[in-house]
């Protein structure tokens, strides 16, 4: 190997080993604080503008930490935090329960959430997170479902996930359960968006379906562990949900549903909305119809959702690579592009990126584990179409 090469990649094993150190004291500064009862997401946003990071917010005084128009009670609880040594202790507690801490900082963080008016700073994750780089589409609807909306989600859900769409849902009794339940069936992945601490399964008769989604695909909250579900929660919750997905499915809400707060927040995001129709005599599908009328796109088949993410070529296995390359982030792009169909070595991809070594062999592994390149012998790589 190159005698520069080796220096570079010392260095930048020194640089990384500091930037994780650097990583786990903001971390754990950022989890205790969240912690706060009356510490949201807002003030963790201007808390960090101010100061510059979670640490600094330890190591304020009173007169900084009331200069923030932070409520009495809540500066106090701050000033009681203990020592950051101890709260990074604290936060290998919470690693080894299998949850991982993502911050809107990390590559890591889901990049449609980004995008988001008032984006959640911290996500608690059981599962697979990069489980958000797939095409996501959620499926919400009425907690008191009838046999009818909780079969046209059950459907929809397990066919849309047997042509590489992750579905998103809250986990909720009625609509929510069974959109996971059809994914589950269809053997695809799901994502559920949690109105409580990950440690707080809610309803408390989804445990095993809680258990099954961790295992096979992700659970994802904004609330800091033991928070309990409350009322409040939900509709942040249904921001995050909307936020996850490029569409929004509606199977079954009555006219004042929470699923409808859902789609508004999809269409203040950008996001599609459909909607399942109903019987017209139906309290359970008033909302869903209403939505039909307002323009949300009436669906009664997977196949009018996916003709709306899909290009129309005449073999679907094209559709799916074009789709996949439509949902490659900038770097993942950048990299693309220097990949061809004849092999390309690592060493050339870091010269024309100009990326650091651990950022541009993380985006490659990401790249191969979605199918779009190759690794061969040789650490070289080449572009599968």
């Amino acid at each position: 190997m190159h005698i520069t090469l080796m220096y570079a990649i010392y260095y930048h094993k020194i640089y990384v080993n500091l930037g994780s150190i650097l990583m786990n004291q903001e971390k754990a500064a950022l989890t205790a604080l969240h912690g706060i009862r009356g510490l949201g997401n807002r003030s963790l946003w201007k808390l960090k503008s101010l100061m510059g990071d979670f640490c600094s917010v330890l190591n304020a005084d009173r007169k900084q930490l009331m200069s923030v128009n932070l409520p009495d009670e809540v500066v106090q609880a701050i000033m009681d935090l203990p020592k950051l040594d101890v709260l990074e202790e604290q936060l290998d507690k919470i690693t080894r329960q299998g949850i991982r801490i993502i911050t809107f900082d990390e590559e890591d963080y889901p990049y449609l959430l980004r995008d988001i008016s008032n984006p959640p700073y911290i996500l608690y994750v059981r599962g697979n997170i990069n489980l958000t780089g797939h095409l996501c589409l959620a499926i919400v609807g009425s907690r008191i479902a009838t046999a009818y909306g909780k079969m046209a989600a059950h459907k929809f859900a397990r066919e849309l996930v047997q042509n590489d769409v992750a579905i998103v849902s809250g986990m909720a009794r009625g609509i929510d359960t069974e959109a996971h339940l059809g994914a589950l069936e269809g053997q695809g992945p799901t994502i559920a968006v949690l109105g409580s601490g990950l440690d707080i399964i809610y309803p408390p008769e989804n445990r095993r379906l809680f258990q099954e989604i961790c295992a096979s695909g992700s659970v994802i909250s904004e609330f800091p562990l033991g928070m309990a579900p409350e009322p409040g929660n939900f509709p942040s919750r249904n921001r995050i949900i909307s936020g996850l997905s490029r569409g929004v499915i509606v199977a079954e809400a009555m006219e004042k549903s929470g699923a409808l707060i859902t789609a508004d927040f999809a269409l203040e995001q950008g996001r599609d909305v459909f909607a399942i129709p109903g019987p017209i005599n139906s309290k359970t599908s008033a909302g869903t119809n209403n939505l039909i009328k307002q323009g949300a796109k009436l669906i009664t088949c997977v196949e009018d959702v996916l003709e709306e993410y899909y290009f129309h070529n005449n073999e679907k296995s094209n559709d799916k690579e074009q789709l996949r390359l439509l949902l490659l982030d900038k770097n993942e792009e950048i990299i693309v592009e220097c990949i061809e169909s004849q092999p390309v070595h690592f060493d050339e991809i870091l010269a024309v990126t100009g990326f650091e070594i651990g950022t541009l062999s993380t985006i490659l592994l990401k790249l191969e584990f979605e199918g779009i390149i190759k690794s061969l012998p040789g650490n070289s790589y080449v572009k599968i179409f």
